[in-house]
C-alpha cells in the first residue's frame, strides 16, 4: 500500500508540466530493504558523513548486492503507479538508470557547484523539448523532516522523512529547499532515480530525448562535482559558471546553451586562427 498526494490535475503529456507527487512506502518489506540500505550506507561511506560537502554516488557504480536493493524501490510499483497517474494513458515510461545517484546531503553555502539546493532553481534546462518529460524521484532512505522541499510551480511543500518519496519534473519544476544544514540531524540519505516519460508513438524522439537528457546531466553534474567546496582558481571559476548558469535557466533555458555554443565557437575559430598563422 502507498500514499499519494499530487500537485495538480493528472494525465499531463509531454512537453507539458508534470505536477509534484509526494508519496510513502508503507509495505514493511519496503521498509526493510530502505533500513538495510540506510544502514549500508552508514557503514560504507561511515568517513564520508563525518565530511562536507554533500556526496553523489552514481549507483551503476555499487556492488550489485546493493544495486539490487535499489531496484526493489526504483522499480516499485508505489513509484511507477504514482507516474502513471499523472501522465497520459499509453505513455512509455523508460528508466534512466545510468543516471540514477545516491546522494549524502551535507549543504555548503560556498560559492560551489553545490550551492543550488537552496536556491530556487531548475534541474535540467531542456524544458523547451515538446516530446519528453523527465520525471525525477527523490526516494528518501532515512532523514529528519527538518528541511522543507518547496515545489514552487506545483504548489506543493513537503518536509520529507524517512520512507517518503517525492516526484518532479526535471526540467520544468522550479524548487528549493527551506531550512539549514544541522550537523545534528539525522543522516540524511536519498536516492535520486530519473525516468523518461515519452508518447506511445515516439521511437526516434524517444532515442534523441534520451541522449540530449544524458549528454546534458552528465556534463553539468560533472561540473558541479568539479566545483563542490572551491579551493583552486579553476574550482571557483567552474562553481561560479554554475551558479551563473542556474540563474541564466529560471530566465530562459536557451541562454545558458547559447553562451556555451558561442564560446565553443569563439574557441574553435582563435585556434584555427592560431593554426593558420604558424
Amino acid at each position: 500500500m502507498s500514499t499519494i498526494l499530487t500537485g495538480a490535475e493528472p494525465q499531463v503529456r509531454p512537453a507539458q508540466h508534470f505536477p509534484a507527487t509526494i508519496g510513502r512506502f508503507d509495505d514493511p518489506a519496503d521498509r526493510a530493504a530502505i533500513d538495510g540500505l540506510a544502514r549500508w550506507v552508514e557503514d560504507r561511506y561511515r568517513a564520508e558523513l563525518q565530511q562536507r560537502p554533500s556526496k553523489h554516488v552514481y549507483v551503476r557504480t555499487l556492488p550489485g548486492a546493493t544495486i539490487a536493493q535499489v531496484d526493489r524501490l526504483r522499480d516499485s510499483p508505489v513509484v511507477r503507479d504514482a507516474i502513471v497517474r499523472q501522465v497520459r494513458a499509453g505513455s512509455v515510461i523508460a528508466p534512466m538508470k545510468h543516471t540514477d545517484e545516491l546522494y549524502l546531503s551535507h549543504y555548503n553555502k560556498d560559492g560551489g557547484g553545490d550551492q543550488g539546493l537552496f536556491d530556487k532553481h531548475y534541474d535540467g534546462n531542456l524544458r523547451f523539448l515538446s516530446s519528453s518529460v523527465v520525471v525525477r524521484a527523490l526516494i528518501y532512505l532515512q532523514s529528519d523532516a527538518t528541511y522543507t522541499v518547496v515545489f514552487g510551480d506545483s504548489g506543493v511543500r513537503k518536509a520529507f522523512g524517512s520512507y517518503e518519496f517525492g516526484l518532479l519534473d526535471f526540467h520544468r519544476e522550479l524548487h528549493w529547499v527551506e531550512g539549514a544544514y544541522d550537523p545534528t540531524d539525522r543522516q540524511r540519505i536519498l536516492l535520486k532515480c530519473n525516468y523518461l516519460v515519452t508518447s506511445p508513438d515516439a521511437t526516434v524522439t524517444e532515442w534523441a530525448a534520451l541522449a540530449a537528457n544524458t549528454a546534458v546531466f552528465y556534463v553539468v553534474k560533472s561540473a558541479m562535482e568539479y566545483s563542490k567546496s572551491p579551493r583552486t582558481l579553476p574550482q571557483r571559476a567552474v562553481g561560479l559558471l554554475c551558479n551563473l548558469f542556474r540563474r541564466l535557466n529560471i530566465v530562459h533555458p536557451l541562454i545558458p546553451l547559447a553562451i556555451v555554443a558561442a564560446s565553443t565557437a569563439a574557441l574553435v575559430w582563435a585556434i584555427v586562427r592560431t593554426v593558420a598563422v604558424l
